[in-house]
């Protein structure tokens, strides 16, 4: 294994995460099995207690689950000098197989964290603790789903090696592989480009329905989460050429690096609690009847659904900004006319 700061510390967080997580999932079998809020017990008691215990214990896992998903990108991208073959992150997570099966890992366990949260938050607030055995059964998936990501991820830290042969982004998000990194990026551009901007469109859309209405909840739940999904792929079908200005480049690790303004962190620090709140807003919608929940679940979920497409909102135009500003031209009419108003304005200010 390769002795680095980044690895060590990754290594020994994953530790402490893990025994946070089985502390957390044993107090949750305990919660399961003897709840009883009409019990005076001290065992009752007890519990109370240790469920406000668990959720500060998981709102800590939860925020390093997204510190660890950054650095583990950044450590990978930061040892790639030392793999032949290697230009970025790309080429280190496929030094040996557990590398990309670790960063999915780790993408899914911070997205369930932060629908536990969501349904912690939501649980909280009632006075007689409505979905404490939902939450707790979801904490046993999420934990189960953690220590699955620390042996991964020690495997994969485990098995580097210098003297190993990598191949590099080019090879690997190139338009002829066969690996789904290549069948993303030979995705044609112009149906992807109209598909990604229409989903979003109709997500924010049914959003707005919903802030209305308050009606419509799982269809916006299901168009922020495709386009979480949507908007990962458009990222190395053509986002990714924009800012490069390179029509064979669909990295999606090198957005990440000071050549390009580290302009990957603001890409995907938007991306994901957009489809975070997006999702969560439907996963309330299951608990909107309970009595004890009713004045509670609408007010939360308008204020996740507006901080969703805020950030699906933000995510777009960072993505538009060099299809509007740069002379790259992806394809003929793939770019965004100068005959619009404020591109015509910029033009003349510069």
């Amino acid at each position: 294994m390769i002795l680095n700061p980044g690895i060590i510390a990754l290594i020994s967080a994953s530790f402490m995460v893990t025994a946070f997580a089985a502390y957390a999932a044993f107090t949750g079998v305990r919660i399961i099995r003897y709840w009883d809020l009409s019990s005076g017990t001290p065992t009752q008691l007890n519990l109370e207690r240790k469920t406000y215990l668990v959720s500060v214990i998981f709102a800590y896992v939860s925020a390093f689950q997204l510190l660890s998903l950054f650095m583990f990108v950044y450590t990978a991208d930061h040892i790639h000098t030392l793999f032949v073959g290697a230009m970025c992150a790309a080429g280190t997570l496929n030094a040996n197989g557990y590398g990309y099966p670790t960063l999915a890992l780790k993408g899914v366990n911070f997205f369930l964290c932060g629908l536990w949260l969501l349904v912690n938050y939501t649980d909280n607030r009632a006075e007689n603790y409505p979905l404490i055995r939902f939450k707790y059964k979801f904490l046993l998936l999420i934990t189960g789903l953690l220590f699955v990501e620390a042996f991964f991820q020690i495997k994969y830290f485990a098995g580097l090696k210098v003297d190993i042969i990598t191949s590099c982004c080019g090879a690997l998000f190139s338009e002829d592989t066969k690996e789904i990194g290549g069948q993303i990026a030979s995705l044609p551009s112009r149906p992807t480009m109209i598909l990604f901007f229409l989903t979003l469109v109709l997500t924010v859309r049914t959003g707005i329905h919903f802030l209305i209405t308050g009606r419509g909840a799982r269809w916006f739940a299901g168009f922020a989460g495709w386009a979480l999904i949507l908007s990962v792929a458009s990222v190395v079908s053509f986002i990714s050429v924009y800012f490069y200005e390179l029509p064979t480049h669909h990295c999606p690790f090198c957005l990440l690096q000071k050549e390009y303004h580290y302009i990957g962190y603001a890409l995907y620090l938007t991306l994901l609690p957009a489809g975070i709140c997006g999702v969560g807003v439907g996963l309330l919608e299951r608990f909107s009847t309970q009595a004890s929940l009713k004045g509670i679940v609408p007010v939360l979920q308008k204020r996740l659904c507006i901080l969703s497409m805020s950030a699906y909102v933000a995510f777009v135009v960072i993505s538009l900004y060099p299809m509007a500003f740069s002379d790259f031209i992806l394809e003929s009419g793939l770019r965004i006319p100068e005959t619009v108003p404020w591109a015509i304005y910029w033009d003349v200010r510069v």
